[in-house]
């Protein structure tokens, strides 16, 4: 059994994924962005900053800096996460298990810093976390495993001792390359992706959690 857990947000926690799409549609279409399926697909794992430099690439406009315009989108997202925000299936008897052991128990995210505390507490799971990244204040983001590490070293513990949940390929990835056992929990349409055969264990909801592990 580990002796910490550090736990993706986005998709996994919660199912943030509808709530940035609306944010980014509401807020580039305003600046003139003409956004596609095909082209919304290449932002998925990206951060914000980076989604906004992707779209201002494509579609420069005026009037807004990309920060003005980044924030917007995070305010967007974090009041949708208030009013509609609800935990993923398992999620709370799963951070509770990890916490009732005497688990330190972290979490690792692309999402804004500020996003974090929202989710957490829209989950109300917010006191089961002892400690906290954001790839805002590493380098890079996931798949570059700097958030983990941020993570790991504020837990105290070592990657050997650390599982890892995620449902991405790029937060498995970055996982793995921080050293940690990792379990993913990938969406419906990405599950038979075989590029989780990487990961030491595929499920397809948090309530399928084994003490095995």
């Amino acid at each position: 059994m580990a002796s910490a857990v550090i736990f993706d947000m986005d998709g996994l926690l919660i199912d943030s994924e509808p709530f940035w799409a609306e944010a980014e549609k509401t807020v580039f279409s305003a600046l003139g962005v003409e956004l596609s399926e095909a082209l919304c697909r290449q932002t998925a794992s990206m951060t914000t900053r980076e989604v906004t430099a992707f779209w201002y690439q494509r579609f420069p406009w005026t009037g807004r800096s990309l920060e003005a315009v980044e924030n917007d989108v995070i305010d967007c997202v974090d009041a949708l996460i208030r009013q509609h925000g609800a935990p993923l299936p398992g999620v709370p008897e799963v951070v509770d298990h990890f916490h009732g052991r005497n688990c330190r128990v972290g979490l690792s995210t692309n999402a804004p810093h500020r996003l974090i505390a929202t989710v957490l507490d829209t989950l109300d799971i917010a006191p089961f976390f002892h400690e906290t990244s954001s790839s805002e204040h590493v380098e890079r983001g996931k798949p570059d495993p700097a958030v983990y590490l941020s993570t790991l070293q504020k837990l105290g513990v070592a990657p050997a001792d650390c599982l890892a949940f995620e449902d991405s390929v790029s937060g498995m990835r970055a996982a793995r390359a921080a050293g940690l056992r990792t379990v993913v929990v990938p969406p419906a349409h990405d599950f038979d992706n075989p590029e989780y055969a990487l990961a030491d264990g595929k499920w397809r909801s948090l309530l399928e959690f084994s003490e095995q592990l």
